[in-house]
């Protein structure tokens, strides 16, 4: 498993450099995103994730690993936004906003390490199609709580489904990358 961890810190250390970059850019303009609209947006990237593996020919020269990236990186963002609430302003310095993505991705990470302990490593005989859809199938549930006002009865809340869909995305990149 330490291969696996090296491999996800990989993944991880790119995404993290896009998310610094684009905070260089664009400040903490995204702490106004209410948790529906970071939904729509992991859906978005998904989606055209799943049309790229059923489609013959792509119009927009990007590939599955930037819209995989954007599911990570829009996914901490809700994790941060559950965390701490949506504001009208940007509020987060970029060491701040590092601080926050360091924390949560560390949990996501462990989450992803005691899971892998018990499942022994089955994302490894995964289809790249398949972890596409089990991302869909967590926004669908995601979306469905949203609509439930975040209230569960024997579910998962949110922040367990944005943690599997940052999982989700660095194996399907592992895989991407091999």
């Amino acid at each position: 498993m330490s291969q696996t961890s090296q491999q996800y810190d990989a993944v991880i250390n790119t995404c993290r450099t896009l998310f610094s970059n684009k905070m260089k850019d664009y400040g903490s303009a995204w702490r106004i995103l209410r948790l529906p609209s970071l939904t729509d947006q992991i859906f978005i990237k998904a989606q055209r994730i799943r049309g790229l593996q059923t489609l013959a020919e792509s119009k927009v020269d990007e590939g599955q690993e930037s819209e995989f990236i954007g599911i990570i990186n829009y996914s901490v963002m809700a994790l941060v936004q559950l965390e701490k609430g949506v504001v009208e302003q940007p509020d987060l310095s970029l060491e701040e906003s590092l601080a926050l993505y360091d924390h949560h991705i560390a949990v996501t990470k462990q989450l992803m390490m005691d899971k892998n302990h018990d499942y022994g490593e089955a994302w490894r005989d995964m289809r790249v199609s398949s972890l596409t859809d089990l991302i869909l199938q967590k926004l669908l549930r995601v979306k469905q709580i949203e609509d439930n006002e975040g209230k569960t009865i024997v579910s998962e809340g949110l922040d367990a489904n944005y943690q599997d869909m940052i999982n989700y995305a660095v194996f399907a990149m592992i895989h991407l990358g091999e």
